[in-house]
């Protein structure tokens, strides 16, 4: 099980919660509850974090690279 820190932002126009995960950029959701919110971005997370297939060329490298 992993933990992530999301922040919720109450759109004070319609009441919908907006959700975002500041470790992922790119990972937001919205809820019209505060708990949807959180659901979504539970789901948002999982699908951030997917695994898909890379099809590479043929004769491309892959490396990994340390940054510090």
């Amino acid at each position: 099980m992993m933990k992530w820190r999301v922040i919720l932002e109450p759109d004070p126009e319609t009441g919908d919660w907006a959700v975002w995960c500041p470790t992922l950029p790119g990972c937001v959701s919205a809820g019209e509850t505060e708990e949807e919110a959180l659901q979504n971005i539970r789901e948002a997370i999982e699908l951030y974090l997917e695994l898909e297939p890379i099809e590479l060329a043929p004769g491309s490298l892959i490396r990994e690279v340390t940054l510090g």
